[in-house]
C-alpha cells in the first residue's frame, strides 16, 4: 500500500513539469507577475532573476518557513538540488555542527553572506570521516528561518566579486526589513517510524538457560525477533517570533527583531547489539546478565540540541541621502551527542589497579570499572555572535556603502559519563575537554555609479575594498581529559634486578622490562581532551580591492566583467577575474555563460589545528597527532606552507520562457581546482599504510628525534580535481483561474567529481615506495560520497483558506567506502573493496496541508518522508562465499551509512501554528 501511494503521488508530480525550488515558492500573490530583483552576483540595481547571465535561485521566506524543518541547512537540502546536507552520527563535534556542500565541492568552497556581508566560519574543523572532512564551514543553522526575507543562491564561481571561498557559488541570506507587524509561530514534531531492515529483538535464544551463539557468525548471539524495530522519538519543538518596529520613530527607519528557541530530542536508529557484553566467567559459561541486558545502549542518530537565537536587522535615515544600518545575531547551542558504547568486557572498562605491574590481564582477573559498560557523551557548548554596522549614501550619482563587522564562533567540549582508564578508580567521570575559537573582523567599502554611454542600458561601474582580520585559538582541556595516569607504564630497558624492583616482566634476550598489568588506555574515553601542547593562538589579515562593470551593450546582450586583487599576510597575493554574458536572441529565449578563475585561501584551522591522542604499540605510548603544517613533526615529513586553492570555472546554458508562466533554465558547469587542500593519511608506525611503508615513515620520524610519534597527519595541497555537471530548472505557474494560485516546480542536478592528480612529492616521503598521502577511502568519499544526481519536484499553492505543499526529492546513488582493501588489487586507489556500501537512489516525499481559519492565523500539519523511506541497510555477518570473511562487526548494530544524503531517521510528523500581527 505504501508503495502504490508513493508511485501515485510521484506520477502526479512528474507528469506535469520540471522546475526550480527557487522562483516557484514566491508566495506573494503578485510575485509571479513581477520580476524578482536580485543583488547577488551583480552590483547593478535593476538585475532580475530572468535576465541574470549566471544562475541565481531565489528562495522566498514563505518557501523557507512552510516546512516541517526549522534548521536552515535541512530546508536548503530539500529546496536546492545542488545542495547536499548529510546528517552524520557518532562523529564527535560534526554531530553538533554538520557541514553542507554546494555542487559537491567542500563546505568551505561556498561563500555565505548575510545582507551581502561575509559571514564568519565556525571554529570547528571537521576531521572525522564525514562529507566535508578537513573543512570549517559557516553554521547556517544559527540563522533562524523566521528572520529570513529570502535566500539568493548564486550557482557560479564569484571569487573576483566576493573574494576567497566563492568557488562553488555564493549563498546570500537577506534579512527581513519590515518596520511594522510580525509573526509568531510555534511548531511541534516527532519521528514515528519503522526502522527498515532492523530486527525487533524480543530476547535471546537459550539452551539450558544460557544464551547461544549464532552458528553462522559467532561474534553475535542468536536472537528472537518479531518484525522490524519501531521508534517514536526525536521530539522537537520551536517557538519563534519576528517583530518589525519603526526605528526611534524615524520615517523610513526599521528595527526588525527575531527570537527563536528550538529543542531537538535525540533519535536512535541502532540495531540491537547482539555481541556478548560481559566477561565470560569460564570458557563454557556466560554471565547471567546477558539475558536481561538492554541491547540498545548506543545512540545512532540526531543528537539532542537546544538553540536560543536572536537576530536583529535595523536601519535609520540620518538625512535624505544617508542611512545608518546595522544587523546582529546571537546563538547559544547546547548539544549532546554520543560516542561508541564501551562494553563491560572492553579493555577500556578494566580496572588495572587490581593487577600487579607484571600480571597479564585475563578474563579470570578482570574487574570492571563500571558494572555494565558505559556510553560516553560529548556535550558541545557552541556560542555564535556577530554584528555589523555601516553607512549607505547616495551622493549625487554615486552610491557608497561602508561597513565594519565582527563575528565569533566558540566551540567548547565536555565529555560526560566517561572515564580515563589509565587513572583507574580515581578517574573523573566528566571532563572539560578543551575548546576552539574563531574570530573575524571585517571592513568593507563598496562604491558604484551608473554612466550613460550610449549602450542599451546604463553602465554600472563599481569598485571597492575590504580588510579582514582573522584569529583562531585552541584551548587545552583539563589534565585528566588527555593525560596518562598511573595505570599505564611504558616498557623500559634495564637489568633483571631493576625490573624486579619495578615488578615488571624481564626479557633477558632484549633487556626490556615490560608491564602487562599497566596497559590502561589514556585520555577521556569517547573524546580525548585537547592536550596542553596543542594550545594555539594565531592571526592573519588580508586586504582586497575589486572593480566591476555591468551593462546591456545592445538590446538583449547583458555583460558583467569583474577583477579582484587580494593580499594575505600568510601566503601572499592572488588575482582573479570573471566575464559573464547573456544574449536574448529572440524574445523569451537566451543563451548565457561565464568564465572565471577563483581561489580559496587556506584557513587558519587547516594551517594550525593541532591535537594528539595517545595509543599504545607493543606496550609503548605513541602519539597519534594532527599537527600544524609548520610544526617540527610535519616539517620532518616534508610539509610545505599551504598555498591557496586555485579554480578555473566555465559555465554555459540557456533560459527560455516558451509560454506565459513557464520558465526553463539549463546550465552546464565545469570547475577545475588545483592544489586542493586535504588532510593526509596517518603517517608513521601506527599509520594507515602497509607495514613496510609505516616502518619507513617511522624511520624518518626517529631520525629527526620524534620517537614518541606513532603517526601524524597534516594538511597538504594534495589534489587536482574537476567537478562538472548540469542544472536544469523549470517553473510553471499553473493557469487555473478560479482554482487558486498554484506553482509546479522542479529541478535537476547532475554532478560528477574526478580526481585528476594526487600529489605525493613531500620531501623525504617522496623516496618511500608505495606511500599514499590521500588514500582510497578518502578518494572514494570525495568522488562518490555525495549523490551523483538529485531531482526536486514540488507542487505548492492555495485555494481559498486551504494551502498545500507536496514535494518529492530523488537522491541519487552514493558510495560509502569501507576500510578493507580491494581483494583483486589491494593497492588500487579507485577499485571497490569488499566492505564498500553502495546506497541506491531513493525518493523522499513531503506533504504539508495548511488552513487559514481567520485573518492572520495559519495552521499546518505535515509529514516529512511520508512514506518512511530509509537508505539501504548496511550488510552484516558473513560476506558472500565468493569473497570470504566477515563484514565489520559494528554493521550489525549500526545499520546505516552516515553518508546517506537524506539522513536515516524515517518519517517525521509535525504541526505548526502561526499568527501574523
Amino acid at each position: 500500500m505504501r508503495s502504490s501511494l508513493r508511485i501515485s503521488l510521484l506520477a502526479s508530480l512528474s507528469g506535469l513539469a520540471l522546475s526550480t525550488p527557487v522562483q516557484a515558492q514566491n508566495a506573494a500573490e503578485d510575485a509571479a507577475a513581477e520580476p524578482t530583483i536580485i543583488v547577488t552576483g551583480t552590483r547593478t540595481s535593476t538585475r532580475t532573476v530572468q535576465d541574470s547571465p549566471v544562475p541565481v535561485d531565489v528562495l522566498s521566506g514563505a518557501a523557507i518557513t512552510e516546512s516541517g524543518q526549522v534548521e536552515t541547512n535541512k530546508i536548503l537540502n530539500k529546496l536546492v538540488p545542488s545542495f547536499n546536507f548529510p546528517q552524520p552520527a557518532i562523529a564527535d563535534g560534526s554531530d553538533a555542527l554538520r557541514p553542507a556542500t554546494l555542487r559537491g565541492l567542500g563546505p568551505d568552497q561556498t561563500l555565505v553572506l548575510v545582507n551581502g556581508k561575509r559571514r564568519h566560519v565556525s571554529a570547528l574543523l571537521n576531521i572525522n570521516g564525514t562529507v566535508g572532512r578537513g573543512s570549517a564551514a559557516v553554521d547556517m543553522n544559527a540563522i533562524p528561518a523566521l528572520a529570513i526575507d529570502r535566500i539568493e543562491v548564486l550557482r557560479d564561481g564569484a571569487s573576483s566579486q566576493y573574494g576567497s571561498d566563492a568557488i562553488a557559488g555564493v549563498i546570500n541570506v537577506r534579512l527581513k526589513k519590515a518596520s511594522e507587524g510580525g509573526r509568531a509561530t510555534i511548531s511541534y514534531g516527532k519521528y514515528d517510524t519503522t526502522i527498515s531492515g532492523v530486527d525487533n529483538v524480543t530476547g535471546l535464544v537459550t539452551s539450558g538457560g544460557a544464551p547461544v551463539l549464532d552458528t553462522t557468525d559467532s561474534r553475535y548471539f542468536q536472537a528472537l525477533v518479531d518484525g522490524e524495530r519501531k521508534a517514536k522519538d526525536g521530539e522537537s519543538y520551536s517557538v519563534a517570533t519576528n517583530i518589525g518596529l519603526p526605528f526611534f520613530g524615524n520615517k523610513g527607519g526599521y528595527l526588525n527583531f527575531t527570537a527563536e528557541y528550538r529543542h531537538r530530542g535525540y533519535t536512535n536508529r541502532q540495531g540491537f547489539d547482539l555481541r556478548p557484553n560481559y566477561i565470560r566467567p569460564t570458557a563454557t559459561t556466560w554471565d547471567a546478565r546477558e539475558l536481561t541486558f538492554n541491547r540498545l545502549q548506543f545512540r545512532f542518530g540526531d543528537p539532542k540540541a537546544d538553540d536560543f537565537i536572536l537576530f536583529a536587522n535595523a536601519a535609520v535615515p540620518l538625512t535624505d541621502d544617508l542611512e545608518l544600518y546595522a544587523f546582529a545575531s546571537f546563538d547559544q547551542r547546547d548539544s549532546v551527542s554520543a560516542a561508541n558504547y564501551r562494553q563491560q568486557n572492553a579493555a577500556a572498562n578494566r580496572d588495572f589497579s587490581v593487577l600487579a605491574p607484571g600480571t597479564s590481564p585475563t578474563n579470570a582477573n578482570f574487574v570492571a570499572l563500571t558494572p555494565d559498560g558505559f556510553l560516553p557523551f560529548i556535550t558541545s557548548d557552541l556560542t555564535d555572535r556577530a554584528a555589523t554596522m555601516g553607512l549607505r549614501t547616495t551622493s549625487g550619482d554615486w552610491n557608497v556603502d561602508g561597513s565594519f563587522g565582527f563575528g565569533q564562533n566558540t566551540f567548547d567540549y565536555r565529555v560526560e559519563n566517561s572515564l580515563n582508564t589509565s587513572f583507574g578508580p580515581q578517574s573523573q567521570r566528566s571532563f572539560d575537554a578543551g575548546g576552539l575559537d574563531y574570530r573575524q573582523m571585517l571592513a568593507n567599502l563598496d562604491v558604484s555609479r551608473e554612466f550613460e554611454l550610449g549602450f542599451a542600458k546604463p553602465l554600472t561601474f563599481a569598485f571597492g575594498a575590504e580588510y579582514r582580520n582573522e584569529q583562531f585559538k585552541i584551548r587545552p582541556g583539563e589534565l585528566q581529559s588527555y593525560a596518562i595516569g598511573p595505570y599505564f607504564k611504558s616498557a623500559v630497558t634495564t637489568t633483571a634486578a631493576g625490573c624486579a624492583l619495578q615488578q615488571g616482566v624481564y626479557n633477558a634476550g632484549t633487556g626490556v622490562c615490560s608491564f602487562p598489568g599497566r596497559g590502561a588506555a589514556a585520555g577521556a574515553q569517547g573524546f580525548p581532551g585537547i592536550p596542553l601542547a596543542s594550545a594555539t593562538e594565531v592571526r592573519r589579515h588580508s586586504v582586497a580591492g575589486y572593480v566591476e562593470l555591468d551593462t546591456e551593450i545592445v538590446a538583449g546582450l547583458t555583460t558583467t566583467a569583474a577583477a579582484r586583487f587580494e593580499h594575505y599576510s600568510d601566503f601572499g597575493d592572488t588575482l582573479t577575474g570573471k566575464f559573464a554574458a547573456r544574449y536574448e536572441f529572440v524574445p523569451g529565449f537566451a543563451l548565457r555563460g561565464s568564465v572565471s578563475n577563483g581561489f580559496r585561501a587556506p584557513s587558519l584551522h587547516q594551517q594550525y589545528f593541532t591535537t594528539t591522542s595517545t595509543n599504545f604499540i607493543a606496550g609503548v605510548p605513541v602519539d597519534i597527532s594532527t599537527v600544524a603544517v609548520s610544526s617540527p613533526v610535519a616539517r620532518a615529513l616534508g610539509s610545505k606552507d599551504l598555498k591557496p586553492e586555485k579554480s578555473f570555472n566555465l559555465s554555459g546554458g540557456f533560459t527560455a520562457n516558451p509560454l506565459s508562466g513557464v520558465t526553463l533554465t539549463v546550465d552546464y558547469y565545469n570547475i577545475r581546482i588545483n592544489d586542493r587542500i586535504v588532510l593526509t593519511e596517518n603517517l608513521g608506525a601506527a599509520g594507515s599504510g602497509s607495514a613496510s611503508v609505516n616502518a619507513a615513515v617511522k624511520a624518518v620520524l626517529d631520525a629527526n628525534g620524534f620517537n614518541s610519534v606513532g603517526a601524524a597527519r597534516f594538511f597538504i595541497n594534495g589534489l587536482n580535481t574537476r567537478t562538472e555537471g548540469v542544472d536544469a530548472v523549470l517553473n510553471w505557474r499553473l493557469p487555473l483561474e478560479g482554482f487558486g494560485k498554484w506553482n509546479l516546480t522542479a529541478a535537476y542536478n547532475y554532478n560528477k567529481q574526478k580526481i585528476l592528480a594526487r600529489k605525493n612529492d613531500l620531501g623525504p616521503l617522496a623516496t618511500i615506495p608505495g606511500v599514499i598521502l590521500f588514500g582510497r577511502v578518502e578518494g572514494l568519499r570525495f568522488t562518490e560520497g555525495q549523490p551523483r544526481d538529485k531531482v526536486v519536484l514540488s507542487l505548492d499553492g492555495d485555494l481559498g483558506i486551504v494551502g498545500l505543499t507536496a514535494r518529492s526529492t530523488r537522491y541519487g546513488k552514493v558510495t560509502s567506502p569501507g576500510s578493507a582493501n580491494p581483494i583483486a588489487n589491494p593497492t588500487s586507489l579507485t577499485d571497490y573493496g569488499p566492505d564498500d556500501i553502495h546506497l541506491r537512489a531513493k525518493w523522499i516525499t513531503d506533504l504539508e496541508l495548511r488552513v487559514k481559519p481567520m485573518a492572520g492565523m495559519s495552521l499546518a500539519i505535515g509529514a516529512d518522508n511520508v512514506f518512511d523511506v530509509y537508505p539501504d541497510r548496511s550488510p552484516y555477518g558473513l560476506r558472500p562465499a565468493a569473497i570470504g570473511g566477515s563484514y565489520p562487526a559494528n554493521q550489525q548494530y549500526i545499520p546505516y551509512s552516515i553518508f546517506s544524503p537524506f539522513g536515516f531517521n524515517g518519517r517525521y510528523l509535525y504541526a505548526r501554528a502561526s499568527i501574523d500581527f
